[in-house]
């Protein structure tokens, strides 16, 4: 007697499958799409996350740089108007000075934007420091310490919860010796383990 699941070809349908393996099933499949859709935010809190961690090494958000111009002679240190401009020249600087300040009696100090200039009035040296923004990493910083307010918060727990839903459904998507039974019960408990143990040793906050 034919199978009445059988397929025009001849060939036998496959047997359904039980239960238990049809809910790992959805579980691998929301995994899945979870996962791709947090893959932009993952990349975005991950380097900012190294990035911040050793902002005592570094800025995260800037790049700095100095030089340094000998113009060789003294600047006019009885008008500070006059100098800025002697120094303006001497640097080719075309654009807007924000501000104009009299650090000291040799010093004269000059800004212009994210551009600061320091002029030794009497021994015509003059220190250029500039910052440039790191754009993306600047960015990526700005979201990751919520510096968004209010929408990003809900954005941001909304990221939180859906690395939950990833975390607790990587727990039941294998069965067996390689689900939470067994190799990965083993690997759960030595992730957990490294930050009680951290917790512990460092001496805790």
């Amino acid at each position: 007697m034919v199978d009445a699941h059988a397929s025009e070809k001849g060939g036998l349908a496959p047997a359904p499958r039980p239960r238990g393996l049809r809910w790992r099933s959805w579980l691998r499949a929301l995994h899945r799409d979870f996962g791709y859709f947090v893959v932009g935010l993952t990349f975005v809190y991950a380097a900012s996350g190294l990035a911040v961690n050793h902002i005592a090494d570094w800025d995260p958000n800037f790049i700095e740089s100095e030089r340094t111009v000998e113009l060789g002679r003294a600047l006019p240190d009885n008008d500070d108007d006059v100098a800025a401009v002697r120094v303006r020249e001497a640097l080719q600087m075309t654009g807007r000075v924000d501000a104009i300040d009299r650090v000291n009696d040799e010093e004269l100090e000059l800004r212009s934007g994210p551009t600061t200039v320091t002029a030794n009035l009497r021994t015509g040296s003059i220190l250029v420091r500039d910052r440039k923004p790191r754009r993306l990493l600047r960015a990526a910083n700005w979201l990751h310490l919520n510096r968004g307010k209010k929408a990003w918060t809900i954005v941001a727990d909304g990221y939180a919860v859906l690395l939950l839903l990833l975390a607790t459904s990587g727990l039941f998507m294998l069965p067996g010796r390689k689900g939470l039974l067994g190799r990965g019960g083993v690997l759960l408990l030595l992730g957990t383990a490294v930050p009680v143990a951290y917790v512990i040793f460092s001496g805790g906050p």
